[in-house]
Protein backbone atom coordinates (compact mmCIF):
# COMPACT_ATOMS: atom_id res chain seq x y z
CA UNK A 1 0.00 0.00 0.00
CA UNK A 2 2.53 1.97 0.37
CA UNK A 3 4.26 1.90 -2.44
CA UNK A 4 0.59 2.21 -4.34
CA UNK A 5 0.25 5.80 -2.26
CA UNK A 6 3.56 6.83 -3.29
CA UNK A 7 2.90 6.37 -6.61
CA UNK A 8 -0.75 8.06 -6.84
CA UNK A 9 0.96 10.90 -5.08
CA UNK A 10 3.35 10.91 -8.27
CA UNK A 11 0.08 10.87 -10.66
CA UNK A 12 -0.99 13.94 -8.84
CA UNK A 13 1.88 15.64 -8.80
CA UNK A 14 2.23 14.64 -12.78
CA UNK A 15 -0.96 15.57 -13.80
CA UNK A 16 -0.78 18.92 -12.46
CA UNK A 17 2.76 19.73 -14.14
CA UNK A 18 1.48 18.54 -17.28
CA UNK A 19 -1.58 20.55 -17.24
CA UNK A 20 0.64 23.71 -16.28
CA UNK A 21 3.11 23.22 -19.05
CA UNK A 22 0.10 23.27 -21.26
CA UNK A 23 -1.37 26.68 -19.84
CA UNK A 24 2.07 28.08 -20.00
CA UNK A 25 2.40 26.80 -24.02
CA UNK A 26 -0.88 28.33 -24.79
CA UNK A 27 -1.63 25.74 -26.70
CA UNK A 28 -4.86 25.64 -29.46
CA UNK A 29 -3.57 21.99 -31.23
CA UNK A 30 -7.49 20.43 -30.32
CA UNK A 31 -5.93 17.16 -30.13
CA UNK A 32 -3.12 17.93 -27.62
CA UNK A 33 -6.45 19.45 -26.00
CA UNK A 34 -8.08 16.04 -26.39
CA UNK A 35 -5.26 14.00 -24.75
CA UNK A 36 -5.46 15.72 -22.01
CA UNK A 37 -8.83 15.47 -21.42
CA UNK A 38 -8.59 11.94 -21.93
CA UNK A 39 -6.35 11.20 -19.12
CA UNK A 40 -8.75 12.84 -16.91
CA UNK A 41 -11.84 10.91 -18.36
CA UNK A 42 -9.86 7.82 -18.04
CA UNK A 43 -9.02 8.14 -14.31
CA UNK A 44 -12.31 8.86 -13.62
CA UNK A 45 -13.69 5.91 -15.01
CA UNK A 46 -11.23 3.61 -13.58
CA UNK A 47 -12.30 5.23 -10.11
CA UNK A 48 -16.30 4.72 -10.93
CA UNK A 49 -15.47 1.06 -11.84
CA UNK A 50 -13.51 0.62 -8.81
CA UNK A 51 -16.11 2.14 -6.54
CA UNK A 52 -18.66 -0.28 -8.21
CA UNK A 53 -20.24 2.34 -10.50
CA UNK A 54 -20.84 2.10 -14.29
CA UNK A 55 -19.02 4.22 -16.83
CA UNK A 56 -20.82 4.17 -20.10
CA UNK A 57 -21.54 8.13 -19.54
CA UNK A 58 -18.04 9.27 -19.93
CA UNK A 59 -16.86 9.73 -22.97
CA UNK A 60 -12.84 9.10 -23.28
CA UNK A 61 -11.80 10.87 -26.29
CA UNK A 62 -14.72 13.86 -26.74
CA UNK A 63 -13.08 17.51 -27.90
CA UNK A 64 -11.98 19.77 -25.02
CA UNK A 65 -11.99 23.68 -24.68
CA UNK A 66 -10.06 24.77 -22.13
CA UNK A 67 -7.90 23.21 -19.54
CA UNK A 68 -9.87 25.06 -17.31
CA UNK A 69 -12.68 22.07 -16.84
CA UNK A 70 -10.00 19.33 -17.56
CA UNK A 71 -8.17 20.51 -14.24
CA UNK A 72 -11.56 20.46 -12.43
CA UNK A 73 -11.71 17.19 -13.49
CA UNK A 74 -8.12 16.24 -12.42
CA UNK A 75 -8.52 17.68 -8.89
CA UNK A 76 -11.49 15.96 -8.48
CA UNK A 77 -10.46 12.97 -9.42
CA UNK A 78 -7.15 13.05 -6.99
CA UNK A 79 -9.53 13.75 -4.10
CA UNK A 80 -11.74 10.72 -4.69
CA UNK A 81 -8.78 8.44 -5.48
CA UNK A 82 -7.31 9.73 -2.27
CA UNK A 83 -10.94 9.10 -0.08
CA UNK A 84 -10.21 5.46 -1.78
CA UNK A 85 -7.11 4.87 -1.55
CA UNK A 86 -6.80 5.55 2.52
CA UNK A 87 -10.06 3.23 3.01
CA UNK A 88 -8.49 0.86 0.94
CA UNK A 89 -6.67 -2.00 3.15
CA UNK A 90 -3.79 -4.25 1.78
CA UNK A 91 -6.17 -7.24 1.76
CA UNK A 92 -8.02 -5.54 -0.96
CA UNK A 93 -5.90 -5.21 -3.66
CA UNK A 94 -6.31 -8.53 -4.96
CA UNK A 95 -10.11 -8.39 -5.02
CA UNK A 96 -11.83 -8.96 -7.77
CA UNK A 97 -13.53 -5.99 -9.87
CA UNK A 98 -16.45 -7.04 -12.59
CA UNK A 99 -17.14 -4.18 -14.29
CA UNK A 100 -18.11 -3.73 -18.36
CA UNK A 101 -15.39 -1.29 -20.76
CA UNK A 102 -17.14 1.40 -22.70
CA UNK A 103 -18.48 -0.79 -25.58
CA UNK A 104 -19.91 -2.88 -22.99
CA UNK A 105 -17.59 -5.73 -22.66
CA UNK A 106 -17.58 -7.53 -19.41
CA UNK A 107 -14.53 -7.98 -17.46
CA UNK A 108 -13.13 -9.31 -14.01
CA UNK A 109 -9.59 -7.39 -12.82
CA UNK A 110 -7.83 -7.47 -9.52
CA UNK A 111 -8.30 -3.70 -7.56
CA UNK A 112 -3.95 -4.03 -8.00
CA UNK A 113 -3.98 -4.12 -11.82
CA UNK A 114 -6.56 -1.45 -12.20
CA UNK A 115 -4.74 1.24 -9.75
CA UNK A 116 -1.52 -0.12 -12.15
CA UNK A 117 -3.46 0.86 -15.01
CA UNK A 118 -4.10 4.28 -13.92
CA UNK A 119 -0.68 4.90 -13.23
CA UNK A 120 0.84 3.50 -15.98
CA UNK A 121 -2.04 4.83 -18.63
CA UNK A 122 -1.43 8.63 -17.41
CA UNK A 123 2.14 8.56 -17.92
CA UNK A 124 2.13 6.82 -21.04
CA UNK A 125 -0.34 10.06 -21.93
CA UNK A 126 1.91 12.46 -20.43
CA UNK A 127 4.92 11.64 -22.29
CA UNK A 128 2.77 12.19 -26.14
CA UNK A 129 1.61 15.19 -24.44
CA UNK A 130 5.34 16.22 -23.69
CA UNK A 131 6.70 15.09 -26.89
CA UNK A 132 3.82 17.39 -28.66
CA UNK A 133 4.94 20.64 -27.06
CA UNK A 134 8.43 19.73 -27.79
CA UNK A 135 6.96 19.87 -31.76
CA UNK A 136 5.66 23.16 -30.95
CA UNK A 137 8.47 24.45 -29.76
CA UNK A 138 6.93 24.89 -26.02
CA UNK A 139 9.18 23.41 -22.99
CA UNK A 140 8.21 19.79 -21.97
CA UNK A 141 7.81 19.83 -18.28
CA UNK A 142 9.52 16.91 -16.44
CA UNK A 143 7.60 14.21 -14.99
CA UNK A 144 9.64 11.39 -13.90
CA UNK A 145 8.85 9.85 -11.07
CA UNK A 146 12.56 10.28 -9.55
CA UNK A 147 12.01 14.14 -9.97
CA UNK A 148 8.90 13.74 -7.82
CA UNK A 149 10.76 11.50 -5.17
CA UNK A 150 13.49 14.10 -4.42
CA UNK A 151 11.03 17.02 -3.62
Amino acid sequence: MKTIKCMMDHLYWADGRILDALEESETKNKDLLKLVRHVAVAERVWLSRLQGKGSVQYSLWEEAEDLTAIRTMFEENAEQYRVYIERLEESELDEMIDYANQSGVPFRTSVRDILSQVLLHGQYHRGQINRALRIESAEPVQVDYITFARL
